[in-house]
């Protein structure tokens, strides 16, 4: 197996707890102040990738993302975990557009509950999620970053 590394990242809206291996990331989470605990000292070229591509997203300068990642969840998570990626930077979607566009109508409840269990919070873009009604839904860091995040995405202009 693989060793893990652990990194945090200093974001306007927080901080983000980074996990990966040498190969790809597979975590990245807000985390609170008190919940921090020590970091690698010597982190592998893929999480100073992760940090840099961060840095550009967040100086407006990039929105999407390119350094390797890993995924794990069920092949239905998977799934729309993958949909999820093709909401364009800056635009919204509903669960319901999501569960249409994977072919199962009906699947409303389990779109959400794949989406609240996305690991990559920015990366694949759960914060591009928004009720049938253009009202903000639950956001696993919060709503206020929810709504920041939408609003940075929106006020960039990429020609």
């Amino acid at each position: 197996m693989s060793k893990e590394f652990k990194a945090y990242y200093y974001s306007p809206i927080g901080i983000l707890e980074m996990i990966g291996t040498k190969k790809g990331i597979s975590s990245i989470l807000f985390c609170e102040e008190e919940e921090k605990r020590s970091q690698d000292e010597s982190l592998p070229s893929v999480m100073l990738e992760c940090f840099q591509q961060f840095d550009e997203y967040f100086n407006g300068n990039r929105k999407d993302f390119t350094f390797p990642y890993t995924i794990h969840g069920t092949p239905f998570q998977q799934l729309v975990w993958n949909q999820l990626t093709y909401i364009p930077y800056g635009k919204t979607s509903t669960y319901k557009d999501i569960s249409e566009k994977i072919g199962n109508v009906k699947a409303l409840r389990a779109v959400g509950n794949a989406n609240g269990k996305n690991k990559l919070s920015i990366v694949i873009p759960c914060h591009r999620i928004i009720g049938s009604n253009g009202t903000l839904t639950g956001y696993a860091g919060g709503l206020w970053r929810k709504e920041w995040l939408l609003k940075h995405e929106k006020s960039i202009n990429f020609v």
